[in-house]
């Protein structure tokens, strides 16, 4: 192959990632997404209904307002459920250390660490 197939040949593959990382970016934006460990907010989705719905202000406000109340209504569960989580995230950590070796052992202790601090980084407030 010539050196001019080699850059037509590099030159197709870069452009095809350009592309299609746009295209990719451009399909989020447009969906509305968002941070995917989030739900979206209670404005995004009246927004979404509201669009698809057509409603009026008097409905948007009136859905506003369940949304808003049923978001509370599900963080109030998690926070009674966390506990319950947590115990049994922990049972499944100590059931696994009891079979991994001294240098496992340190390795999983460290990646246990990075996810929780990971997970505590996503908690909405």
């Amino acid at each position: 192959m010539s050196r001019r197939a080699y850059l037509y040949f590099i030159l197709t593959f870069v452009l095809g990632l350009v592309v299609g990382g746009t295209a990719t970016i451009f399909y989020g934006w447009r969906m509305g997404y968002r941070r995917p460990h989030r739900p979206p907010d209670a404005d995004h989705i009246v927004r979404f209904l509201k669009r698809e719905l057509t409603l009026d202000d008097a409905q948007t406000q009136q859905i506003l307002q369940i949304v808003r109340e049923d978001q509370e209504s599900v963080r109030q569960v998690q926070r009674q459920m966390e506990p319950k989580f947590e115990a049994i995230r922990t049972e499944g950590r100590d059931r696994i250390r009891k079979v991994l070796n001294p240098d496992q052992l340190a390795k999983f202790n460290r990646m246990i660490e990075r996810m929780d601090a990971r997970r505590k980084a996503r908690r909405r407030p």
